[in-house]
């Protein structure tokens, strides 16, 4: 069964989030918060697997809620998907910065929807190789200077390969075409350099690659 925490401070976005939720035999609505505040207290005592986090909400916003999650070890498991009105901007990408799994524009489809909360349960990234190249694209323009301590120097040949392609916007199946291996095993890769590089996910993958300096935005 998978646990989903609704945050946003509208009512009715809520219960229509818990109503379609509901349907739903594999998934169930542990609780509801009307802020960040409320919400990360209510993380804590249930747990989710995943959190339906609003991005711009009173008292604590989405990104901030997103930063706490993400720095509290007991949260580990939960995984953050930011709920927003306007689709990929500067308040996205800040919440991927502090640990968000992905994005969903509160007009999606019902179908796309599920299939997302799903998907973040499962603890993959909620970026398309189309935007993680519009988060290159329009936001990784400073990458910082290469330095150890970021857990690089333990990454493999293989597995700094498999981290410079996700970086660039590659699927798994792309990146297991590119380095002619198989796609179990371009995800083994990609699993073990976000455990070397200390990566809640693909989505955070992305933004240490380019701020460590392993990828340059004009190498995309």
């Amino acid at each position: 069964m998978i646990r989903v925490l609704l945050v946003d401070d509208q009512p009715l976005i809520r219960s229509g989030f818990r109503a379609l939720l509901d349907l739903e035999e594999d998934i169930e609505v542990v609780a509801e918060a009307a802020d960040g505040g409320e919400g990360l207290e209510l993380a804590r005592e249930h747990l989710p697997d995943v959190a339906l986090v609003d991005i711009q909400m009173p008292v604590v916003d989405g990104i901030e809620t997103t930063r706490r999650i993400a720095a509290d070890p007991a949260l580990a498991g939960v995984h953050v998907v930011i709920l927003t009105n306007y689709g990929f901007d500067e308040y996205v990408f800040n919440a991927l910065r502090a640990g968000a799994a992905g994005f969903l524009v509160k007009d999606i489809v019902p179908e796309d929807f599920l299939y997302a909360v799903r998907v973040a349960a499962r603890g993959d990234a909620l970026l398309a190789p189309s935007i993680t190249r519009k988060l290159i694209n329009r936001y990784v323009t400073q990458p910082l200077p290469s330095h150890t301590g970021t857990g690089l120097e333990e990454l493999t040949g293989r597995e700094r390969e498999a981290v410079v392609l996700v970086a660039r916007g590659l699927s798994n199946d792309e990146i297991a075409d590119r380095l002619v291996i198989s796609p179990l095993t371009a995800k083994t890769h990609i699993n073990r350099a976000m455990a070397k590089l200390h990566a809640r996910d693909r989505a955070q993958l992305v933004v240490l690659a380019y701020e460590s300096g392993l990828v340059a935005p004009r190498d995309s």
